[in-house]
């Protein structure tokens, strides 16, 4: 079915919640003022307004793994046709990687075709951030053999490897899906990873396990062509535990657990969240799902972003820009009449978090066993890592993981007798229980290295800014006038994939000039940002200064000083954030 054919399905709410084996309803085009349309399905027609539309419905991104298997693998790079190449190969977790040797300042000016090399980026997708350790050790052998030892967590809980050549991604899939993996619309305007909590049905304070939540979505939605179709991507997250550990406040799609005080345990619904270039966080609709309606829901809300949302421009075609025009009011008016067919009961928040949620270090489940959260540096590993943490686990008693949203890992289900010696082991493969604050609080995008978006680079950036703040700060740290982690997120380009403006330090890659007339790469700063899932009073966006651009190789010098700025300034309980959004200007440069 095509996608224009597709559009026309699900037109009232009511058959958007059933199966896509019934038949379709009748779409209604509502009328609007005589004003630019937007490209809403439901309001102006499927009429595609820009190039991307009319590609997608020409055909859709999930018809090209047919062509990848059967006819680019045989025909390497050179034979992929353009559209599917830039387009398609996204809907399978695949994206061109940035050519070698191409600085920060060429990235604006070149067209893409001349930044990407003949490789791939490959995004395996990990709902909910769960793996088992033969399926870490799958993921890790892919890597040796296939992308020459790379290997990143990011901080949507999925794993990302290069230098993959697409003749080799058939043998991959194969793997993978035979390990219960997939690549299945890790990228593209598709609905992209679930977050989980990490902790999901193993945390002795969980208030709800959002598991069978997590793989309900996952089985019934991922892959569907009926959501295959969306304005751009969409996110979501979903949590039960109090910590809130799953950056819900940025997503386009957030389930919080919550306990209403006649239903029980379910969640509070927020929509609209995002970053990038126009940051917005998302709001509360204020109402009560509960785990029975929750599939529905998140049907319902995504089928608003497929008819509702803004397909005319790009850079209008998140979610979050249709809450903004709309409402928490209207868009659960919706929700409720066009897409659910029944009212949902009102709810409350659910309390602040009182704990940090990254889960970093030893903490007892509910069963008696252990859990223990682990640093990499800014989730860079390897393959030959992950087949070795996999191989250790297993030597310890455990057989299970999860990934996070903070490009760390958290190892499930340790007998007590294991902790320690198995804390040694890890410590041996770059994965620290009991890291520095700043290895535990910094993250970092791909950046120049393999991203074609990119200014600078990132990664290596933030391991020696960890590497000199260690030494730097020692004293703070060592005497306990410095105790909480102070958040560094560092980010190549403006996009945000680091999340920069919620972070205590947040840094937007881009080119300086130099006193001789040059160029060094550096960053904008954003101060003061943060999410519950840090620990924060309230969640909210950084400032910026007014001037305030660091070099790169300046970064460790101006974040010593403000820290100290910070310590020798702050009030009683006083946060870096909440000091960053009250100091004046000079204070803090």
């Amino acid at each position: 079915m095509t996608q224009t054919a597709l559009a026309g399905a699900n037109a009232s709410g009511t058959a958007a919640a059933t199966s896509s084996a019934e038949a379709p309803a009748k779409r209604t085009v509502r009328a609007r003022p005589a004003a630019k349309p937007h490209g809403q399905w439901k309001v102006d027609g499927t009429a595609p307004l820009n190039p991307n539309e009319v590609w997608k419905q020409e055909d859709g991104g999930l018809s090209v793994r047919e062509r990848i298997e059967t006819i680019y693998a045989a025909g390497g790079f050179d034979s992929i046709e353009k559209t599917d190449l830039h387009g398609r190969f996204r809907w399978w977790g695949l994206y061109t990687q940035r050519k070698q040797g191409i600085d920060g300042g060429k990235t604006a000016t070149l067209e893409p075709h001349e930044l990407e090399d003949k490789y791939f980026m490959l995004r395996v997708r990990i709902d909910g951030g769960s793996l088992t350790t033969e399926q870490l050790r799958v993921i890790g052998q892919i890597s040796t053999e296939f992308g020459r030892d790379t290997a990143d967590l990011t901080d949507r809980q999925n794993v990302q490897l290069h230098w993959v050549r697409v003749e080799d991604v058939p043998e991959i899939w194969n793997r993978l899906e035979a390990a219960g993996l997939s690549t299945t619309e890790a990228c593209g305007d598709v609905p992209r990873v679930i977050l989980g909590s990490p902790v999901a049905g193993i945390a002795k304070d969980e208030i709800i396990d959002p598991t069978p939540l997590i793989k309900e979505v996952s089985a019934r939605f991922i892959g569907d062509p009926e959501l295959a179709n969306l304005p751009r991507k969409f996110k979501t997250a979903i949590t039960g535990h109090p910590s809130q550990d799953v950056v819900h406040e940025i997503n386009d799609f957030a389930l919080v657990g919550v306990v209403h005080p006649e239903l029980g345990a379910g969640y509070d619904l927020w929509v609209g969240g995002g970053l990038s270039t126009n940051p917005r966080l998302a709001e509360r609709l204020g109402v009560f799902v509960s785990p029975e309606v929750a599939a529905e829901v998140w049907l319902g809300v995504t089928s608003i972003f497929r008819d509702y949302g803004y397909r005319r421009m790009r850079t209008k075609a998140r979610l979050k820009f249709l809450l903004a025009d709309w409402g928490p009011a209207k868009f659960r008016q919706i929700l409720e009449d066009e897409y659910l067919g029944h009212k949902l009961p009102d709810g409350e928040p659910a309390p602040k978090p009182t704990s940090p949620g990254d889960h970093i270090g030893v903490h007892e489940q509910k069963d008696g066993k252990f859990f223990i959260g682990v640093a990499p540096t800014v989730g860079r590993v390897s393959g030959s890592t992950l087949t070795a943490l996999a191989d250790a686990l297993e030597a310890h008693g455990s057989f299970r993981l999860r990934t996070t949203p903070h490009q760390k890992l958290v190892i499930l289900d340790v007998p007590k007798e294991q902790v320690e010696p198995l804390i040694t082991v890890l410590d041996g493969l770059g994965l620290s229980a009991r890291p520095s604050l700043f290895r535990r609080s910094t993250i970092a995008c791909t950046g120049i290295e393999y991203c074609k978006l990119a200014i600078v680079n990132t990664k290596d950036t933030a391991a020696t800014a960890i590497s000199e703040l260690e030494t730097r700060i020692a004293d703070l740290v060592d005497t306990g006038v410095l105790t909480q982690p102070i958040a560094l997120n560092i980010n190549g380009c403006p996009n945000s994939c680091a999340r920069i403006q919620t972070a205590d330090i947040g840094l937007k890659g881009m080119m300086l000039p130099t006193d001789d007339g040059g160029t060094a790469p550096g960053f904008q700063v954003h101060l003061g940002g943060g999410l519950a899932t840090d620990n924060r009073v309230e969640a909210g966006l950084g400032r910026t200064i007014r001037g305030l651009k660091v070099t790169a190789a300046e970064l460790p010098d101006y974040v010593e000083r403000v820290v100290r700025q910070y310590v020798g300034a702050r009030t009683d309980g006083e946060t870096f954030a909440e000091f960053a959004h009250r100091a004046d200007e000079e204070l803090l440069k």
